[in-house]
């Protein structure tokens, strides 16, 4: 699947780092757009939608964050979504290894794609951008 327009939901600024220089280092040609917390990329889909503005293909989201963190957004977005023209993808990617958190994403099936834990390898980028 192609991706052109990507949202990583995270608050952590080497992550950010990170996911450019995989994205450079896998020619994934993809300029992503970087949010710190839930709360902004809720906003930013809500614009988009009241401004009739394509919605992204793709988001990234860690769950451990300020003002609103992935799981809020995830609740969010489920109202949200009924809304948008087209489906978005969601991958959550956190360090949070917890049992509880892994349960918890299960409850998200109809939202969430899969979970990967951090730090993400190079290899676990490129299945999500080339399955």
């Amino acid at each position: 699947m192609k991706f052109n327009d990507v949202f990583v939901v995270d608050d952590d600024k080497i992550f950010h780092f990170i996911i450019k220089k995989l994205l450079h280092n896998n020619n994934i040609n993809v300029i992503p757009t970087f949010f710190e917390n839930g709360l902004e990329a809720i906003q930013r889909l809500k614009w988009k939608l009241d401004k009739g503005e394509s919605q992204p293909d793709l988001i990234l989201l860690d769950i451990n964050m300020p003002i609103l963190d992935g799981w809020q957004f995830l609740e969010e977005f489920k109202t949200l979504k009924k809304l948008l023209n087209k489906e978005i993808i969601i991958y959550i990617i956190s360090s949070s290894d917890n049992q509880y958190d892994l349960d918890k994403a299960k409850d998200y099936t109809n939202e969430v794609t899969d979970y990967y834990l951090k730090p993400m390898s190079g290899d676990e980028l490129k299945a999500i951008f080339y399955n």
